[in-house]
């Protein structure tokens, strides 16, 4: 069984935000793979159901981003899984819009949904699926910009980028499935 998490804000004001890339790509692998994402457990919204064989529990913390670690270890607990069974989906401001990269375990690159998950794990030894959504172009934005513009909506063709991207992410998720990290890696990066 594998954990696939989504990282976002719940609440209908973020949900086409750029810091909510993992909330659309949970939506979307739930519609694709016709998972229902209708319970509450471990403070997250879930569904379960098989992808390409593989039980999985798609899930979307209902903690707000700087607290995701709260449901990702109550999930984990609940299931009897380790971290070596989960995929975090998140919005990466040093990849380009678009640009995906899958990898395992590493710092948290200053993304405070994935520290919650580090700091609540006791470890960084997880997959990620990191997702582009680019830098403001604005010079060295603040850290007030910076929070702006994540908590901004995806506009005019960068939405149409951004709905590619996100069936690109189902992919992968089968990728890392069927074929595995090193191969997934080797296709998507």
């Amino acid at each position: 069984m594998k954990l696939i998490v989504g990282l976002g804000n719940p609440g209908k004001e973020y949900s086409t935000n750029r810091h909510n890339i993992g909330f659309l790509c949970i939506n979307h692998l739930a519609r694709q793979q016709h998972i229902s994402l209708d319970k509450k457990q471990g403070k997250a919204r879930v569904g379960a159901g098989l992808i390409s064989g593989t039980q999985v529990v798609l899930a979307k913390p209902q903690t707000y981003m700087n607290a995701s670690g709260i449901a990702v270890i109550n999930l984990l607990n609940k299931y009897k899984l380790t971290s070596d069974d989960l995929i975090v989906i998140h919005d990466d401001l040093d990849l380009p819009l678009g640009k995906i990269r899958i990898k395992p375990g590493n710092s948290a690159g200053g993304h405070n949904g994935i520290k919650s998950i580090i700091s609540s794990l006791r470890t960084q030894d997880f997959t990620r699926i990191r997702i582009g959504i680019s830098r403001p172009q604005f010079g060295e934005a603040a850290e007030e910009t910076i929070v702006d513009y994540v908590l901004g909506d995806f506009e005019g063709n960068d939405r149409k980028l951004v709905d590619e991207t996100i069936k690109k992410v189902g992919d992968a998720v089968i990728s890392l499935l069927t074929d595995g990290l090193t191969t997934a890696m080797n296709k998507f990066n």
